[in-house]
């Protein structure tokens, strides 16, 4: 597997992660420990949780399932996004020591490497939320900060703010980006390059819609996460993509290849992806994702994939 820096002074992180979403919710304890079992055999040492998860199970179930495997593991939560996590509110002091110390006992660890901010907080000071993470990592509590669905004035504001008082700083974003989901690379993906920041993609594979199980025309397949969270006329992953997705699926199989395989070596060929978060719920799925992003797509590739999905600077 391969290792990439997470940011700048971040942690080495696998290039294929974990999505632990599923856990708590879509998938039980037993299946879980499967799960992370098969992460951990294939090399994968990024996990990524929330404590919004699965109703907090997420974080629960990996604290109690990785055991002794927790030193080798970069384990990455996130705060500011479950009940009560207003505007005004999410930034706090109060509120970002509360989460961390209740994250911090459900994972069953003295700290956290990678604590993200699950989303901005436009009515809190980002010198006050800075400074109260600062506090987590210098009591070790918190190993790196990160931030998630931050526009690119909010990851300037808070760059500037880190550098203006001297605290710890944001080291990657965490962004929906995906073949058919290229919105960040108009000014997100330039911003965080220009900025020498890591990229955390998440939703890689859609929601399951880029790895071929779905088919236009044809009856949802039951039990998937698709079927599961969102009604089919209003699935933003699939109805306006099936062109996208049936002319890359054929890409890829013209070259002995599946979807899987093109969504996330495709990622992983793009700037400043540091690590794939791709989730699972079954260990086959785990395997195949981590040996996905071994294929190495030439320049012609790419550029034939950009003829597919074009990106909006290629667009442009």
């Amino acid at each position: 597997m391969e290792m990439r820096s997470l940011g700048p002074g971040g942690p080495k992180v696998s290039l294929v992660g974990l999505g632990c979403n599923n856990f708590g919710w879509r998938i039980d304890r037993d299946a879980t420990r499967k799960v992370i079992d098969a992460a951990v055999d294939c090399g994968i040492n990024f996990f990524d949780t929330a404590d919004i998860y699965g109703k907090s199970q997420s974080e629960q179930l990996i604290g109690e399932l990785l055991g002794s495997r927790r030193k080798d593991i970069v384990l990455a939560t996130k705060f500011g996004k479950g009940p009560g996590a207003v505007a005004g509110v999410r930034g706090t002091r109060a509120y970002i020591r509360q989460a961390a110390a209740a994250s911090l006992k459900r994972l069953r660890t003295d700290w956290i490497d990678v604590y993200y901010m699950h989303e901005p907080d436009p009515g809190t000071p980002i010198d006050d939320t800075l400074g109260a993470l600062d506090e987590l990592v210098q009591e070790g509590k918190v190993r790196a900060i990160a931030a998630s669905n931050f526009s690119v004035a909010d990851i300037n504001g808070a760059t500037a703010s880190a550098k203006r008082n001297g605290t710890a700083a944001f080291i990657a974003s965490q962004e929906e980006y995906r073949l058919t989901e290229r919105r960040i690379e108009k000014d997100v993906l330039p911003n965080l390059d220009r900025l020498g920041l890591g990229l955390v993609p998440f939703f890689p594979l859609g929601g399951g819609a880029l790895t071929g199980k779905y088919r236009r025309d044809q009856a949802m397949p039951q039990g998937t996460r698709l079927t599961e969270v969102e009604i089919r006329g209003q699935n933003r992953f699939l109805d306006p993509h099936w062109d996208h997705i049936e002319a890359l699926k054929s890409f890829a199989e013209t070259r002995g290849r599946t979807l899987v395989e093109l969504a996330l070596c495709w990622l992983a060929q793009r700037p400043r992806v540091a690590s794939i978060i791709a989730g699972a719920t079954r260990p086959e799925q785990v395997e195949a994702n981590a040996h996905a992003a071994g294929w190495k797509l030439t320049p012609a590739e790419m550029a034939e994939v950009d003829t597919i999905v074009p990106g909006p600077a290629v667009a442009a």
